[in-house]
């Protein structure tokens, strides 16, 4: 394991101690730290469209997001290769900034057709 990848496992490890030690993970939910995930996802947005950093946006969004793994018994490393396992072989295009799947793409000749 190289040492970024050292560095990530303990800054999670640190995440989850403090999780625990504040009983956010047995005291807590999954509806409430998802009602938390937002709030923080709005955050973020504030920031982008303020053109501010959002390193403390994402930050407090992995936080989040490592409690609702933990209580699933999952790691972000699961999640993320779960993510990843998903999209490797999707196609589509970019309109106007976003990325539309090919199978969520409208041919606007089609309309009425069905």
């Amino acid at each position: 394991m190289n040492e970024e990848n050292r560095g990530i496992e303990l800054s999670i490890q640190n995440i989850v101690s403090w999780h625990l030690a504040r009983n956010l993970i047995h005291g807590s939910d999954d509806k409430q730290q998802v009602l938390k995930l937002i709030q923080e996802v709005g955050e973020l947005s504030d920031s982008v469209c303020k053109k501010q950093s959002p390193i403390d946006d994402i930050g407090d969004i992995i936080v989040v997001l490592i409690n609702i793994a933990i209580r699933h018994n999952l790691s972000l490393k699961d999640c993320i290769d779960h993510a990843y396992e998903d999209i490797k072989d999707r196609r589509g295009k970019m309109v106007d900034g976003i990325f539309i799947k090919e199978e969520d793409s409208v041919d606007p000749d089609s309309y009425g057709n069905k």
